[in-house]
């Protein structure tokens, strides 16, 4: 077996070294040029969903009360019409982000999942309507319950294979729900 010298070692090395180096700074950079353009589309995104789960508002006001960050939708009028909040829970493939909108009255006006990372086909159906509109009635004091099987009124039927999904968004939007309840008290 032949001894491998100095240089046989040291060139390889270096230009490994290199090469990282040069992809490395080239990542860098092009994160630093298309930041704020990710940032401006996230932006856009929560806009247009706060218009998707608050449909009769035309504006949203941001609002901060002790810790707690929402928005407040009002009509042409400038009348409040509902909340707009955004929460977040564990779900299997990690947090799932939603927004949920609530009406003055208490009733759930829209969900739309911001962000999840659950398993394709099972999961991450969370996201199609079918499951998400669910929601779509007054929020019940204590929250959501997600059963198997058909669901009544204050309950959400979890999806077949999901049930830690249908979980992480149900206790997402029960978080919505507190919140609500939590304002609408300090009122």
């Amino acid at each position: 077996m032949k001894k491998l010298g100095l240089k046989e070692v040291l060139v390889p090395a270096l230009s490994l070294f290199v090469i990282c180096l040069v992809v490395s700074a080239l990542l860098a950079g092009t994160n630093l040029m298309t930041q704020d353009t990710i940032a401006l589309q996230s932006r856009q995104k929560e806009e247009a969903s706060r218009k998707v789960v608050l449909s009769t508002a035309e504006t949203f006001e941001e609002t901060v009360q002790g810790e707690t960050v929402y928005y407040l939708g009002k009509d042409a009028s400038g009348r409040e019409v509902g909340y707009v909040f955004t929460t977040k829970a564990k779900g299997y493939g990690g947090d799932i982000q939603v927004m949920t909108g609530i009406d003055k009255e208490g009733t759930v006006t829209g969900v739309v999942i911001l962000s999840q990372n659950e398993t394709p086909g099972l999961g991450a159906n969370a996201v199609q309507d079918a499951f998400r509109d669910q929601y779509k009635q007054a929020a019940p004091q204590n929250g959501f319950s997600v059963v198997k099987g058909d669901a009544g009124e204050g309950e959400i039927s979890a999806m077949t294979g999901a049930t830690i999904s249908s979980d992480a968004v149900t206790q997402a939007v029960n978080g919505a729900v507190s919140l609500f309840y939590q304002i609408k008290g300090g009122e």
